[in-house]
């Protein structure tokens, strides 16, 4: 079986955590994991399944100009990179009582990058059982992702994984 990559930033925190718990449930040996720090075109190239993991940003901070973090480095690859006949799902961390206007933006905005390039996205995701004002993470009623709230709903983290998970490697 061929691996599945998790690509996914920033390191050393929720986002970190979630990929590892991703890692864990799809079965570790099957999984590279892939931080996008250090990731390029030619990394992505090698898996036709791929699974980004993104930390949340409002609207406001992605018309700002932040050009320190992982994915402001990794961004410009995605937006450049050909995802024809890739397997793409995704998993975005969230506020949703802060940010209950931009719950899990990011993860709409990565979407949508992948689509405009020709990727397929699988993993999509309810909108009920979260509770959030907009969110640009939803596409025909449904998150394009899993969102997680590991800031309000930790409690909520493992099964919505496990869920996700399950459902995702029937499509995948």
């Amino acid at each position: 079986m061929e691996k599945i990559a998790i690509f996914f930033g920033p390191l050393d925190g929720s986002v970190h955590r979630i990929a590892k718990l991703v890692a864990s449930k799809i079965g570790a040996e099957k999984v590279d994991m892939i931080h996008i720090a250090s990731a390029t075109a030619s990394d992505l190239q090698k898996y036709s399944k791929i699974i980004f993991g993104i930390s949340t940003i409002g609207k406001d901070t992605w018309q700002q100009k932040f050009d320190n973090t992982d994915w402001s480095h990794f961004f410009p690859v995605v937006t450049s990179f050909d995802f024809t006949g890739k397997h793409v799902a995704i998993f975005g961390l969230g506020d949703h009582i802060t940010y209950a206007y931009h719950f899990v933006d990011s993860m709409g905005l990565l979407g949508k990058a992948i689509k405009n390039q020709g990727g397929e996205i699988f993993g999509k995701v309810s909108t009920e059982g979260y509770t959030f004002q907009d969110s640009d993470a939803i596409v025909d009623g449904q998150f394009i992702g899993l969102p997680v709230d590991e800031d309000f709903e930790s409690e909520l983290t493992e099964k919505r994984v496990s869920d996700w998970i399950e459902s995702l490697l029937k499509e995948f």
